[in-house]
Formats: C-alpha cells, sequence, structure tokens
C-alpha cells in the first residue's frame, strides 16, 4: 500500500513553520522516517498531541510507515491517559519532553524535536486490521476511551475531496488554530500536506496579539474555526479589519448564527475573501459537506451540498427515504470517508469495517428544492414536555438570533426546559422570548445565569458539564 503522503515529491517546499523556524517536505520526511524506523511495524502509539512540529513528525511518522497513532490532547490529564493505557496498552508513547515525568515506568527510546518517544513494555499479543491507519476520539467521548477507528482509504478519500472542493495549492499557508488531536484540526493538516502546502504551526488563540502576529510575519492565507473561533473573532471587531495575506476562512464544528454566518460572509465578499461554511464528523473523516462559496450569502444558515464522491439523504423515523423539499429527517451519509466503526478497548482493533460506508449522523436535516442542506437538531436534543417534543437546539438559535452577544445554552430534561444565559440583567427578555417561542408555561422553564458556558477542545458546548448544575 502506498504512503499516505508522498512528502519527498515536494522536496524544498516549506512545510512547517514553528517557532523554532521553517522545516521543508525533504527535511519533515527525513525526520518522519528517522523516528518510524525506532518503532515496530503496525505497533499502536499514543500521540500527546501539540500543535509543533515534533507533533506532525510523530503523526506523519506513522501514518507513512503503517504504525497506528491514538491521537490525544496534550494536556490531557494522567489519570483520563491511565485509563487509556490500560484499556488500549500501546508499544510506545510519543509525548512532549515536558510530560516526560508523567510515565516514569516507560523506556526512554529516543529524544528529538522536543519529544520523547517512550516504550510501554506491554505484551499484548492483539492485532491490528490491516487497514486501520488512526484512532480519535468522537466529539462527545473526551472523558471516555470510545474511539473511531479510521482508515487508509478514509484518510486518502477525505483529504482528495477538500482539497478538490477548496482548491488548495502549494501556495497555501495556513495557520492552525484547532488541536491536531480533533479532527476538524487535523483534517487542515491532512489535506495542506496532500497539496504541499505550507502549515503555520501555532498553540496561541485568536484572543491573542500572537496570533495576528503570526499571521503577519508567515503571510497566512487561510484559518479555519468553530462557531465559538467566529464568535470569539467578533467580540474583538475583527470583522473590520484587513488581513491582506488571507484569502480564505473556513467554519465547521457547528452550526453559526445566521447573524454572525452572514455577517462573516459579507466581510469576506468586501475583502474578496472566501468563507466556506462545512459540516462534518469524526466518524466520516472530518467532511461530509461544504457551502459553495458563489452560495455563501444565498444559502445562509446552510451546510451545503456533500463533498465530491459523497451523498446525503434524509430518513423519517421508521427509516423510509423522504423524498420531498422542506420535510425534516435524519440526514444519512454515503461516502468512502465514513470510518471503519468504533473501539473501546484493544481488543476491539482487529474489526473490520463494521459501518460499510454508511453513517447515520444523528443530525435532524431538511434539504431545500435546490438540493442544499440544512441542520435543524440532534436526534437525541429533543425534550418530550406536556405531550409536545421540544427541539433544544432550535431553542437556542431561537435566543442566539436574538441576543446575539451573549452566549447561551438549552438543556433539560422531561419536566424543565433549563436555560444558560451569562448575562444576569437578561433573564426576563430571555424567559420571554422562550416561553413566546415554545408555548410552555411559565413553571416548566428555569432559568440558570453562569459565569460562562463551558465548552470542550473543540469549543462546542459541554452538556455534560451543565447537567451537573441542574
Amino acid at each position: 500500500m502506498a504512503k499516505t503522503w508522498d512528502l519527498k515529491k515536494f522536496g524544498s517546499r516549506i512545510a512547517l513553520i514553528g517557532d523554532e523556524g521553517e522545516m521543508t517536505y525533504q527535511e519533515l520526511d527525513r525526520a518522519s522516517v528517522f523516528l518510524a524506523n525506532h518503532m515496530s511495524p503496525r505497533s499502536l502509539v499514543f500521540l500527546l498531541c501539540t500543535n509543533t512540529p515534533g507533533a506532525v513528525i510523530g503523526y506523519t511518522g506513522c501514518l507513512n510507515q503503517k504504525i497506528v497513532p491514538l491521537m490525544i490532547k496534550g494536556d490531557t490529564e494522567r489519570d483520563h491517559l491511565d485509563r487509556l493505557l490500560e484499556g488500549y496498552q500501546p508499544e510506545y508513547l510519543w509525548v512532549p519532553e515536558v510530560r516526560m515525568s508523567d510515565f516514569p515506568a516507560c523506556k526512554v527510546l529516543l529524544q528529538a524535536f522536543g519529544h520523547a518517544l517512550l516504550e510501554t513494555g506491554s505484551k499484548t499479543s492483539a492485532e491490528l486490521y490491516p487497514d486501520l491507519a488512526l484512532l480519535l476520539t468522537t466529539s462527545g467521548s473526551t472523558g471516555s476511551a470510545k474511539m473511531v477507528r479510521l482508515s487508509y482509504e478514509n484518510l486518502a478519500f477525505n483529504m482528495e475531496a477538500i482539497v478538490d472542493y477548496l482548491g488548495i495549492t502549494e501556495e497555501e499557508r495556513a495557520i492552525t488554530t484547532l488541536p491536531l488531536s480533533y479532527t476538524y484540526g487535523l483534517s487542515i493538516i491532512n489535506s495542506h500536506l496532500h497539496a504541499g502546502a505550507a502549515i503555520i504551526l501555532n498553540e496561541a488563540s485568536v484572543l491573542q496579539k500572537k496570533f495576528w502576529q503570526r499571521v503577519d510575519q508567515y503571510r497566512a492565507t487561510s484559518f479555519g474555526g468553530v462557531p465559538y473561533t467566529y464568535e470569539l473573532l467578533d467580540q474583538i471587531d475583527f470583522y473590520h479589519r484587513e488581513i491582506k495575506s488571507l484569502t480564505t476562512m473556513t467554519q465547521a464544528g457547528g452550526r453559526l448564527s445566521t447573524r454572525l454566518h452572514e455577517k462573516i460572509a459579507r466581510y469576506a465578499l468586501s475583502k474578496e475573501m472566501d468563507f466556506i461554511v462545512m459540516y462534518g464528523q469524526t466518524e466520516a473523516t472530518a467532511r461530509m459537506a461544504y457551502l459553495p462559496r458563489e452560495a455563501t450569502l444565498k444559502k445562509v444558515g446552510s451546510v451545503g451540498v456533500a463533498i465530491p464522491g459523497g451523498r446525503f439523504y434524509l430518513m423519517d423515523e421508521d427509516k423510509w427515504l423522504i423524498e420531498e423539499a422542506g420535510r425534516a429527517g435524519e440526514m444519512v451519509y454515503e461516502g468512502r470517508n465514513v470510518a471503519l466503526g468504533y473501539a473501546e478497548s484493544r481488543d476491539d482493533l482487529i474489526k473490520g469495517d463494521e459501518f460499510a460506508g454508511r453513517l447515520f449522523t444523528g443530525d435532524l436535516a431538511q434539504r431545500d428544492d435546490e438540493g442544499f442542506y440544512f441542520i435543524v437538531g440532534r436526534k437525541k436534543r429533543f425534550l418530550k414536555m406536556f405531550g409536545n417534543r421540544v427541539n433544544l437546539d432550535e431553542v437556542e438559535d431561537l435566543i442566539r438570533d436574538s441576543f446575539d452577544d451573549m452566549d447561551c445554552a438549552v438543556a433539560g430534561r422531561d419536566d424543565a426546559l433549563v436555560v444558560f444565559i451569562t448575562d444576569p440583567d437578561r433573564v426576563s427578555p430571555v424567559e420571554g422570548l422562550v416561553l413566546q417561542g415554545t408555548g410552555m408555561p411559565s413553571f416548566a422553564v428555569k432559568m440558570v445565569v453562569i459565569e460562562k458556558i463551558p465548552k470542550n477542545a473543540s469549543g462546542k458546548t459541554a452538556y455534560v458539564e451543565l447537567k451537573k448544575l441542574f
């Protein structure tokens, strides 16, 4: 089987730009091979990910030599790592040097690129499925051992599709805003390496001066963000700035408010930039849909159409196909980027393709008469109150569209709709809006003011944390 990336073919072109300088594709290839030569073929490696050259070298070294990496956020707490180590029994760890002391029982095989290769001493005999390439946490499984099993074909198909619809060329310079352990952040790495483009590795927040200094210094042409990223940019009045090198902004990881979508789209149009809204899940190797640049303003709120080579359809609760426009149903995706399945322990890594190219997304959507899809909620984000189904995502959207300068979240149980907001002065108007919009009696709606809506690593609302508050 061919390598995931043919790094050598891009020669002296710049691949990575980090705090310590630039690394060419030739140098990245050599470093990747050097690291992989210290590991056994078809072994399992835990990669503690940071947005640094060392982490990317670990990732490309594993993928190109058919070693399987399990991607973990670099600052993951030790107790969670212990559960993963027990469940998956990796042969190796590739960790930042500052975390070496967390693993005193491991043997140090190599220190290079600011990282250390540690041998765990695992004696497992559990085999790995031949086409298993990569393990990623699902967006909702930060504290569990549940992983998505991705294949080499999944990766190849998805990055080729992304390069195609975004038109990524060797001239691009993407700056990172998201963790490598998060499927969207990793898809930016994958697609840009596939195209021979440069990646500016950055760990600063978009709120920090350091981030924008890097954008200017290295002439970044693009960045990607989740809705929270763009909400933060709105707070610092980014949409009145001019960044001459930027040509593309991408967004995924959840739905933007219609107000913010339109604001960004108009800003991008005024600066002759592209603003591309996308939709995906880890189970589909990141991307399933995109909103073409020419439809960004025409179809505000839409996730667009299927990526090249993929297809969508909608199904009702009885699994019948929905053919008419405007009727909501579960969004089902088919494509070669659909994962093999899930894993919860090392023993699951021998399993083959359980999804068979079809993903029931769990998202409810509508299709308009031009074939564009609009997400209207999550299948499981419903309450049954007084005989009526209440879509919690719709209630959140109602609040955000009416109070777009305030963060909020909506959760609850079947006897109470719980609305979390961050502004105590807006309790009454928000409550009135919710009561009017849902038709619920006042005793069924509970308003809670908190300082900050909890977010997970990918910028999505951490509903698990909110459940502890009611």
